[in-house]
């Protein structure tokens, strides 16, 4: 079995919404036709009993290793913790050659699982063991280091819930939810509004007592000491017990309390030492609360309980301890809803204070503290008491939140009971927390677990907002990219600040920001990072697709072009038009369920994705009366199309009209492929509310130039002549052409034209056998890249295409894309057209435009 070309599949894509890790396996004839008999199947069974079926896709499908593989890459997963249910196996055409996709809900773990089912079916070809528990601890302890924190998680899920797109930024708890213009971020439970300035207050515990004192919040007295006498001198005077912690702490790292002799100060103040300056204060009695504001609001509230054992009269401390955290809900960090209890030097300590040692067995009943502080952190634990806060404490706190300037704030809070004011009891606020822990009040170990993510997620987006920019993505064969840059230039007429990414580089507001093809997710990603976009229009590319997914999990809207006969057919198991279609299509899958399909009426592989769109959808297409179209205008739906001369959007009874000669890039409609583009852009600027006013202004200002649509039908006049430079490239690009040229007069037509060799074979010839019919003088050259094809083997088959061309009288090989281009241009007479279908778009383009230049300054 050979595993080959992994690939992370990092939003929805051909296979499904979910995140995945698609790989190619080549299994062997020994290693096909599995079932309960074959000697690999048992074996990998004795290795790993709980692995679920090697169930077939298809009726009758034979099942290989490439099917255990994915079972098995599922399972690891799920023994070790990881909620993930979906995984395929697919043949491809070729024999013993299969695509598995197994769901992953972090990267690293994903690939790390097939890595680990590799290894076991390999064992079990081998007919060898494989440690099993090692493999899922292995898992097990990746996924715990690699995941978010509890506190980003339910901020993250109260954000998913809502339907707020999610990026997570680094490997750490740094988080951006929303998109563009729109985007907020968070890093643990510290949103992106939150100032510096306030957080190193909250971290300067003297600071931050002076301010809430200044504010009339009760506080405990005691200041910062330099020295265990002044340390001590303090105690005295605020008077004794007292509390010994830094400064600037947390976690309650290095906290002491109830300190009532000299020793156990001694001792205190080298322990806060640690953390840096020391600070003593007044202890209050009672008991140790945290409430949590979000806002303006309280939304939390928990009794803090320290760690500690109760005596039974049979056990030892130790061994309490360890019954303690052998309870389940016990873990290392913070993934657990309780935290192991420590038993370390500190506990041994406190357990001294207490007349005890790790092996002393306390009698029945006894509760035997192990640490001062109550922090979950270090085995505490926690009990909401949200609905018991006196409205009096919950004022008290909110005004502690704002004095200090953090939207999230963990308040703790010392006193007898939060069910009456502070005032009354002698209580008052020890600290103020940036970025606090919300495990304690979404899993509290007792009492009831409150939704602190959706809180938090309302403070960032306030009335239902997703943070969500409308996204247009467009696919298709030909036609992508002037469909996006026209569309992106409607939206710009309205005055939004507009991403575009397509086959020429990324536009973030009219500024280029990357160039070379960027019709995929990685561009996309990048432009919905841009804090200064509000809408954006993307090329989706089929290899992005492929490769990666999407770059996002929904779109306002889907546009598709066209299909025609497709095109890169034979790549990447794409081998038909059907296959091609389905991943297309995925855009269409995709769409919001308020957002809008925008598909080719005239087009049946286009037309059929309709049945598959969430939301709404709009047809196109040139005339008025075919017959998809005309029936889902009868319905009183969206549709677009042309009749006598204008653009008409109809949606029942409501009717916009633009006429054509107002829209230069369709030539008064005489070229057909540009105005399909042009229906499809204005669908989609309507899908978004695009006044139409706006629309007509945007089609009005585009222009079919270099600078507007680099490549894309760009006519040049050339000493009387007319010269089109265009990128087509594909059968159906190169019939398109053709059709615009004929409405075009000229008494001699010439035609410069190389392949891409990553091509099928009839997919080069066809190209020139349409060129032939249309053409009297063919010049082919050869590109710069082959993609694979030997030297002079595209000019072949281009020279094969010709063959009993009906109107070509003349065919030129010439070597070099620049040579053809002055060979054809020195041989144009006033009258004549030339069709250059261009390679090197920015050169080639750059090339003609000072070929035309020189030629338009001659004396």
């Amino acid at each position: 079995m050979e595993v080959s070309r992994i690939r992370a599949l990092r939003g929805p894509n051909l296979w499904s919404r979910h995140t995945a890790i698609e790989a190619i396996i080549t299994c062997t004839p020994h290693e096909q036709g599995l079932n309960a008999q074959h000697p690999i199947e048992q074996q990998l069974r004795r290795i790993f009993p709980q692995v679920g079926p090697f169930d077939g896709q298809r009726p009758g499908q034979q099942v290989a290793m490439a099917h255990a593989l994915e079972k098995v890459a599922l399972g690891l997963q799920v023994q070790a913790g990881c909620l993930i249910s979906f995984s395929r196996t697919t043949p491809t055409q070729e024999p013993g050659v299969y695509q598995v996709v197994v769901e992953y809900n972090d990267e690293v773990v994903g690939r790390l699982a097939l890595d680990l089912a590799e290894k076991l079916c390999n064992a079990a070809i081998a007919g060898v063991g494989f440690d099993l528990e090692a493999a899922i601890t292995q898992l097990h302890e990746l996924d715990e280091n690699v995941r978010l924190g509890p506190s980003t998680v339910a901020i993250v899920d109260a954000a998913m819930a809502r339907g707020v797109p999610i990026r997570r930024l680094t490997d750490g708890s740094l988080v951006q939810f929303g998109w563009g213009a729109k985007q907020r971020r968070i890093q643990a439970a510290e949103i992106d509004s939150t100032s510096a300035i306030a957080e190193s207050i909250a971290q300067d515990k003297d600071l931050t007592k002076s301010l809430l004192h200044a504010a009339g919040v009760p506080v405990p007295m005691g200041r910062p000491v330099q020295s265990v006498d002044e340390g001590w001198q303090v105690a005295l005077e605020v008077g004794l017990p007292v509390v010994v912690k830094p400064q600037d702490g947390n976690q309650g790292k290095g906290v002491s309390v109830n300190i009532t002799n000299r020793t156990a100060f001694d001792n205190a103040y080298v322990t806060a030492e640690r953390y840096g300056t020391v600070m003593v204060e007044k202890f209050l009695p009672g008991h140790d609360y945290r409430l949590l504001v979000v806002g303006n609001k309280l939304i939390a509230a928990a009794r803090r309980e320290p760690p500690l054992v109760v005596g039974d009269g049979k056990h030892t401390v130790r061994q309490l301890v360890d019954l303690v955290n052998a309870d389940p809900r016990r873990g290392s960090g913070h993934s657990t809803s309780l935290t192991k209890i420590r038993f370390d030097d500190i506990a041994i300590g406190r357990l001294r204070e207490q007349d005890l040692e790790p092996e002393s067995v306390p009698e029945k009943g006894r509760r035997v503290i192990l640490r001062n502080n109550a922090n979950l952190s270090t085995g505490g634990t926690a009990t909401d008491v949200t609905d018991d806060v006196h409205p009096d404490v919950a004022a008290r706190v909110i005004e502690a939140a704002q004095m200090v300037g953090l939207d999230i704030c963990g308040v703790d809070v010392v006193c007898e009971s939060v069910m009456r004011p502070l005032e009354e009891q002698n209580g008052g606020i020890v600290e103020v927390n940036a970025a606090p822990g919300l495990r304690m009040h979404i899993s509290p170990s007792y009492g009831k677990g409150r939704d602190v993510g959706n809180a938090v997620i309302d403070q960032m987006f306030p009335d239902g907002e997703t943070g969500r920019v409308p996204v247009i993505a467009v696919t298709g064969t030909n036609g992508k990219t002037t469909t996006v840059r026209l569309t992106a230039h409607l939206l710009r007429a309205q005055g939004l600040r507009v991403g575009m990414t397509n086959t020429d580089g990324v536009y973030v507001n009219g500024r280029q920001t990357d160039s070379g093809d960027c019709s995929g997710p990685r561009s996309a990603r990048n432009v919905l990072m841009h804090p200064d976009v509000d809408a954006a229009v993307f090329e989706t590319a089929r290899g992005g697709l492929l490769r990666e997914g999407q770059a996002f999990d929904r779109c306002k809207v889907a546009v598709v072009t066209n299909m025609g006969s497709g095109d890169h057919l034979g790549l990447n198991y794409i081998t038909t038009l059907e296959d091609l279609s389905v991943v297309k299509r995925v855009i269409v899958l995709n769409v919001e369920q308020s957002g809008m399909a925008v598909l080719n009426a005239a087009d049946p592989a286009v037309v059929s994705m309709a049945l598959h769109c969430p939301g709404d959808v709009t047809f196109f297409a040139l005339d008025g009366n075919q017959p998809v179209l005309a029936a889902h205008r009868a319905q009183g739906k969206r549709v677009v199309f042309t009749e006598d001369g204008d653009l008409v959007a109809q949606n029942g009874k409501q009717i916009f009209r633009i006429p054509l000669a107002q829209v230069p890039i369709t030539r008064q409609g005489q070229i057909g492929f540009q105005t399909e583009n042009v229906l499809a852009a204005v669908a989609a600027a309507w899908a978004v509310n695009v006044p139409w006013d706006a629309i007509a202004q945007g089609l009005a200002t585009f222009i079919s130039d270099i600078q507007g649509v680099p490549g894309r039908f760009n006519v040049f006049d050339y000493k009387g002549a007319t010269l089109i430079a265009d990128y087509g490239h594909n059968p159906d690009a190169i019939q398109a052409l053709v059709q615009a040229v004929d409405n075009m007069p000229a008494q001699k037509r010439v035609v410069v034209i190389s392949g891409a060799g990553d091509r099928r074979d009839q997919d080069i010839r066809e190209q020139t056998q349409i060129l032939g019919a249309a053409f009297d003088d063919v010049l082919l050259y050869q590109d710069a890249c082959q993609r694979g094809r030997a030297d002079g083997e595209v000019i072949q088959l281009l020279r094969e295409g010709l063959h009993g061309a009906a109107r070509t009288r003349h065919i030129e090989d010439i070597q070099g894309e620049f040579n053809a281009i002055d060979i054809a241009l020195s041989r144009l007479n006033a009258g004549d057209l030339c069709l250059i279908l261009i390679d090197q778009v920015e050169e080639a383009l750059a090339y003609i435009t000072e070929k035309v230049k020189a030629e338009t300054l001659k004396p």
